[in-house]
């Protein structure tokens, strides 16, 4: 990983969301799947005005004021979640192409721990797309068993908040 690049993180606001959704378009497109698969699905991964009032969306800009970054987060759902679990979903996170491996979607994932711990919540939960699932992992998130096939995603990764930072 290269050195951490001297970003800014600050809530997304309506302004923003064409630019966050041109930095989800361009993630989406780098995913190993087929081109078709990417076009039909692409806009169910943007967000929409009404989505400001729904999730914590966080974005990372740069020095000259371009989206490098953005996560989203939500309160999960209580059968999404291990036991008695209480936490929040992790959304989305996605990191432009040229600026990944630089840390900043580090700096997201930590913004989004920090906030279930500000929410008094036991962890975090992701259904991480399969070309992510390294990066949760190499944060000690755990893979959670599928209980339900007609219900829980294959690749749903869990990170415990509690206890010590």
């Amino acid at each position: 990983m290269s050195s951490l690049k001297p970003v800014t993180l600050r809530h997304v606001e309506l302004a923003d969301l064409d630019a966050v959704n041109a930095v989800i378009r361009s993630c989406v497109m780098g995913w190993d799947l087929p081109k078709r698969v990417k076009r039909l699905t692409i806009s169910s991964y943007e967000y929409h005005p009404h989505d400001l009032d729904h999730f914590d969306l966080l974005m990372a800009s740069m020095p000259r004021g371009e989206i490098a970054a953005v996560a989203a987060w939500e309160p999960a759902t209580a059968t999404d979640l291990p036991g008695d679990q209480k936490g929040i979903l992790l959304h989305g996170l996605y990191v432009a192409p040229e600026y990944q491996h630089q840390g900043i979607g580090t700096r997201l994932l930590n913004a989004a721990i920090e906030s279930a711990r500000a929410q008094k919540v036991d962890g975090l939960l992701v259904k991480a797309q399969v070309d992510a699932v390294g990066f949760f992992q190499s944060w000690g998130f755990s893979h959670l068993p599928v209980g339900d096939e007609n219900r829980d995603y294959l690749h749903r990764y869990w990170k415990s908040v509690t206890g010590a930072k």
